[in-house]
């Protein structure tokens, strides 16, 4: 596949905001949650919130919604806005696509005008489904703030919907449609999604311990992931990564349970390393999808198992920023990056005793590590698999 530069990124999760936030984060093992401030829940969980203090440009008020205020808190890190302006300039507003991942969208704001409801049971007129609880409202707001013109698309595939807009991106720039592609994922906490989770009975009253014998569920959290992605330049500064393989796969085994020998996520993972060109000896650390369910965890310790001869360094950062679900994918390549660039292999806050089928290989704490090739696994309710190969030269 052709291989993508990551050109600019940026993250902001309850793990901080921006690189710099996230990276001090990682190497601590320092995690983002805490114990649920998002509103009065009838049980104990924690959220990996956002503190979102920023306010939409006057004329962009009618994108006004908790996803798109945490998306331009996202956009305003680390100079991102002012690298894709550059890059609009260089290549053209038409040329740069926006492919971006959800999966609650605004349903908070929805939530909130119900509570509005009139007399006759009518929404109140100040509620705009199209510009904010609309998936499409987020890649709406995303090109108008910037003034990108290009084609764009939002995936909602549930967990992986951040991970397969880079596969968006790359298949639309292989066909010449485009020549640079924002791609991204945003998604902010609403009692849907809490509530929801907690009616499968897959909450944790406790941070998540992803991979630990003694987890039981999930922490929510929220993110802003955003990457600008180039083909790759003829020389390459030393920190430079790219994107070398995308991998995806369904196996439509149930609604919300994975194939309990994890078929779908080995499918996902041979199909990035084949795509990359590479084999499953040249990955030097899986960042896992890892959600800390028992279910979850046993079904992708299966398929690393059957794929890696060898023991693979993994963990999952999940314990870190909770489960930001349709920004995890992208939220998770921007931390791959990072572990890339900066030679090391993220830890598991909360997790301490591994289990035991990836005991040998799981890492508690960050370690120091020279990485050339990384795996990014993100997997969704009804099979929707998708995993990233991300490289650094040597």
């Amino acid at each position: 596949m052709m291989p993508l530069h990551f050109t600019a990124c940026t993250a902001a999760s309850g793990l901080g905001l921006g690189i710099e936030a996230t990276l001090q984060g990682l190497r601590a093992n320092r995690s983002g949650l805490q114990p649920n401030r998002f509103g009065a829940l009838p049980f104990a969980c924690h959220t990996g919130i956002v503190d979102e203090a920023v306010q939409l440009p006057a004329a962009l008020q009618h994108f006004n919604c908790r996803n798109n205020r945490l998306a331009l808190l996202g956009l305003q890190q680390d100079g991102f806005i002012a690298a894709v302006r550059e890059c609009a300039a260089r290549r053209g507003a038409s040329r740069v696509g926006v492919f971006l991942g959800t999966s609650t969208a605004g349903i908070h704001e929805t939530e909130l005008a119900y509570r509005r409801l009139d007399a006759d049971a009518a929404l109140p007129a100040d509620f705009s489904y199209a510009d904010t609880h609309n998936p499409w409202a987020l890649a709406a707001f995303v090109r108008e703030l910037l003034q990108l013109t290009g084609p764009a698309s939002v995936v909602c595939t549930a967990c992986s919907s951040s991970a397969k807009v880079f596969g968006v991106a790359q298949r639309m720039m292989a066909a010449g449609l485009i020549d640079a592609a924002l791609v991204g994922g945003v998604d902010s906490l609403c009692l849907t999604t809490l509530y929801g989770f907690h009616s499968l009975q897959l909450v944790s009253a406790q941070p998540c311990r992803p991979f630990d014998v003694a987890r039981d569920g999930i922490s929510i959290g929220e993110a802003a992931a955003f990457v600008l992605l180039e083909r790759l330049p003829d020389s390459l500064d030393a920190d430079a990564v790219w994107l070398a393989g995308v991998g995806e796969s369904s196996d439509a085994y149930h609604m919300s349970s994975p194939h309990p020998q994890g078929q779908g996520a080995l499918t996902a993972m041979q199909a990035a390393l084949a795509a990359a060109g590479l084999e499953p000896a040249d990955v030097n650390y899986l960042n896992l999808h890892g959600t800390g369910t028992r279910a979850n965890d046993k079904t992708e310790a299966t398929a690393v198992n059957t794929l890696f001869v060898q023991p693979v360094p993994c963990s999952s950062t999940k314990g870190a920023t909770g489960h930001t679900l349709g920004a995890a994918g992208a939220l998770e390549a921007v931390i791959c990056a990072l572990a890339l660039r900066h030679g090391f292999t993220p830890g598991s806050p909360h997790t301490r005793e591994p289990e035991p089928a990836l005991a040998a290989q799981y890492q508690c704490l960050p370690r120091a590590a020279a990485l050339s090739c990384v795996l990014s696994n993100s997997f969704g309710f009804g099979g929707a698999n998708c995993t990233l190969a991300l490289r650094r030269a040597n």
